[in-house]
């Protein structure tokens, strides 16, 4: 297929799709609370390290962005009473098969797979698990999945970090895809999409340093809409 083919035709779809993401509403983190309690509440928060935002070689200013507005909602959901909270976040070996697909990244007892500054700053970050993993799915976390199994009470799960179309998506869709699995009828899985974004590596960049190029604006918008085809919630933020 030529290029022009296919942006001929898909661009109905994606009017679509960008005139859907900008209709995106706000739901309130007070109404989740209240509807359920706040114990029927989680947030999971992926990959919010410096490798991703401010060191290394995989390091975003668009995934920068997302730090305020995740720390805000942790801020906002420990003063509601929410304590299903976790974070997962990458922590390679030095040889990491993960790196013949992308660059060397966060490996594990360097700045890079620290957590960011604002995070750590929390004063309740202490009492929020934190969990390990070196693959882009948050599911083969080391302990993560034994600590969704203790919360099957939790109706509404908020997954938030980066990256939209890796290691969020696969975050959101596992929480969806498991309550699916398991007949958790009411479950609720919510993306606020200003506390999610992806890297943005223009074809001439990428040709310069022999990369894969990916376009972040893309990208982001239509794995939301992946997310929202397969059932989950995607939103403009949850506010408090």
């Amino acid at each position: 297929m030529h290029v022009d083919t296919l942006i001929s035709r898909s661009r109905p779809f994606l009017s679509w799709v960008v005139d859907w993401q900008n209709s995106l509403k706000p739901v309130s983190l007070r109404d989740l609370v209240a509807d359920a309690g706040p114990d029927a509440v989680g947030l999971v928060s992926v990959d919010v390290i410096k490798g991703f935002c401010s060191v290394g070689p995989l390091a975003s200013p668009r995934i920068e962005g997302i730090i305020v507005p995740i720390t805000t909602l942790f801020t906002d959901a420990w003063a509601l009473g929410v304590r299903n909270i976790a974070v997962t976040q990458d922590a390679h070996p030095e040889h990491a098969i993960e790196f013949a697909s992308y660059a060397p990244h966060c490996i594990r007892g360097t700045a890079e797979a620290e957590t960011v500054d604002a995070f750590r700053s929390l004063p309740f970050f202490d009492s929020i698990p934190v969990f390990e993993k070196n693959s882009i799915n948050s599911a083969f976390a080391t302990g993560f999945q034994a600590w969704l199994d203790t919360r099957t009470h939790v109706k509404t799960w908020i997954a938030v970090g980066d990256c939209t179309d890796l290691c969020t998506y696969q975050l959101a869709m596992h929480l969806r895809l498991s309550a699916n699995q398991h007949q958790r009828a009411g479950v609720r899985v919510i993306v606020p999409v200003n506390a999610v974004d992806t890297y943005d590596l223009p074809v001439a960049a990428a040709q310069q340093i022999g990369a894969t190029p990916h376009d972040g604006d893309l990208l982001h918008t239509v794995f939301l809409y992946s997310m929202m085809l397969n059932g989950i919630e995607v939103v403009s933020e949850v506010t408090v």
